[in-house]
This record gives C-alpha cells, structure tokens and sequence, in this order.
C-alpha cells in the first residue's frame, strides 16, 4: 500500500465492512470500529478526496435478468499504441463490463455479458471486430464463477 495514502487502522476496518457489504449504515460500522458515526462519515470523504473510494455499486445477478452469457475475450492490437483509442471504443459497447490493459499474449483482456450466443456473436462480429486497432480476438465463455470477492486489505493477527 503507498505510504502517502495516510491510512490507519480504523480507515482499513471501515473499508473492509464496505467492502464486503457496501449498504451497512454508518452508524453500524461506527458501533463495530468503536468510533461516532460521524467520525466514519468524515473519513469516508476523506478516502473519497484521496480517490481511493471511488463510488458504490450493486452486485447483479446477470443470469436472473436474463443475461446468460459471461465471455472474456483477449484482444490483439494492430500496435498496442492503439489502446487509448480503441479502450475508447470498448467503452461505447454496453455488453462489455470490464477491460484490462495486459502483458502477455493480448494487449487487453475484456469481459462481456450477454443474453445468450446469438447475443454474443451479433457483439464479437458487429460492435468489437470492427473496431479500427483490433487485428484479431478469441473469446473464452464462462462455465461458472467460483470466487468473487473484494481483497483482504486488513492483516490477521
């Protein structure tokens, strides 16, 4: 952790609360932590400030909206100069939910969620081939999702 971040250990107990259910009232975590719940309301702007908490969001079961499709597609660049520009266009694509900028065989590595293959193909072949920059792709689908979890930030004693 970068040492000009100027966390302690109370900041950490907060986070890892939130971190495992980002809905807990800041009067519940200030009970847990043992300090007022302004206290975590003021250190929560803080970390906020610092950009080290950069919002809220919900876990979604996409399957249950009828999305059953999860796919990771590793992307081959023309020049990987070329990522700014097509990570720009990988952001216009509603299906993709995450990109990653990667050492290795792909110069990025994207998850997409779709409602079933034909949804999955009209996306690789219309939306995410054509993007000027891409050379080629392969896609990988997902079976199951095993582990989800936030990181342990706090050290066990």
């Amino acid at each position: 952790m970068n040492s000009n971040l100027k966390l302690d250990e109370i900041d950490l107990k907060i986070l890892t609360i939130l971190m495992n259910n980002a809905k807990t009232p800041y009067t519940d975590i200030a009970k847990q932590v043992h300090v007022s719940g302004g206290t975590v309301h003021v250190r929560m702007n803080k970390m906020e400030e610092m950009n080290i908490v950069k919002g809220a969001g919900l876990t979604i079961d996409y399957e249950k909206l009828g999305y059953d499709i999860v796919a990771f597609i590793g992307i081959y660049l023309d020049k990987s100069s070329m990522y700014d520009e097509v990570a720009g266009e990988l952001e216009q694509i509603p299906e993709v939910v995450g990109a990653h900028y990667t050492t290795g065989l792909y110069s990025i590595f994207a998850k997409i969620v779709c409602k079933d293959t034909n949804h999955l193909r009209d996306v690789l072949h219309d939306k995410l081939q054509p993007i000027k920059g891409i050379q080629r792709t392969e896609t990988f689908i997902s079976l199951q999702e095993s582990i989800n979890r936030p990181i342990q930030i706090l050290n066990k004693k």
